[in-house]
């Protein structure tokens, strides 16, 4: 055999190598378009720079289309894949509620699946409305709550844990952009809008979670195990996961607003 001084690599068909959990993903979620699949790789790329990837328990990025593309975790497909109650649309550019009955269930449940007083909600909104909508959470009667409500007569609601000494409420104007509420400690929650922190911190100490055993959904509220304040609105990214640092927040919102400018549903 000749050799010529020179070794030529092997290539992924089309010249293009992508990350493998961004790769596994794809042949889950059956994603074939080279756009959305750049726009994930770059996504998946960005998380792990900024050491975010390994604080997420699961990552919805709502691409391909379909229910069936929309429903995926990135982080871990085949775990905490999401399921549809009736009345979720999907389009190329998120899943919708129909603010009646419709929401995603991601199976994740706080007190199983989560650390107490180290967790995070992460919601993209593409729909400015306001009415009395949830977005994502569950809660308790007893007043343990996980949630997100991004304008709800007017103001931003979210709770990590309990919704007397730790809920953040502020005026919300505008319901788009990308919300990520954030506990990184008893006494540390905080609540951000794109690369603003909304209000400030809440240092109510959490009385934590116990109580937070069913599963957080997403455009609704399960409220005592009933699915409840369904949102209309449209949703391109939700995340779950241990809590985030400002500078680990900042990070999150470039890398998904880089994903979404990709994807040009950018908002």
């Amino acid at each position: 055999m000749f050799s010529f001084g020179f070794n030529v690599k092997p290539r992924k068909a089309g010249g293009v190598s992508y990350d493998a959990d961004a790769q596994t993903f794809f042949t889950a979620a059956s994603i074939t378009d080279t756009t959305q699949k750049s726009a994930v790789n770059q996504l998946v790329l960005d998380l792990k720079s900024a050491n975010i990837w390994t604080k997420m328990k699961a990552i919805y990025p709502i691409v391909g289309g379909s229910a069936s593309s929309h429903a995926v975790n990135l982080k871990t497909p085949g775990t905490y894949n999401l399921t549809y109650a009736t009345g979720m649309t999907h389009s190329s550019t998120g899943m919708t509620g129909n603010g009646t009955s419709g929401y995603a269930n991601t199976s994740i449940t706080p007190n199983t699946h989560l650390t107490n007083n180290n967790t995070h909600l992460s919601y993209y909104s593409r729909t400015d409305i306001n009415g009395t909508y949830f977005d994502m959470g569950l809660g308790y009667a007893g007043g343990q709550y996980m949630d997100l409500a991004l304008r709800l007569s007017g103001n931003i609601y979210s709770d990590q844990y309990n919704n007397t000494t730790a809920r953040i409420t502020t005026a919300n104007t505008n319901s788009t952009g990308f919300y990520v509420s954030t506990r990184t400690a008893s006494n540390v929650f905080k609540l951000f809008k794109n690369n603003t922190q909304l209000g400030t911190t809440n240092t109510g100490a959490s009385t934590g979670f116990t109580s937070l055993i069913n599963p957080i959904i997403i455009n609704a509220l399960l409220d005592n195990n009933v699915a409840a304040y369904f949102s209309p609105r449209q949703c391109a990214f939700a995340s779950i996961g241990n809590g985030l640092t400002d500078t680990e927040a900042t990070n999150f919102y470039t890398a998904v607003q880089a994903y979404q400018t990709t994807l040009s549903r950018q908002v």
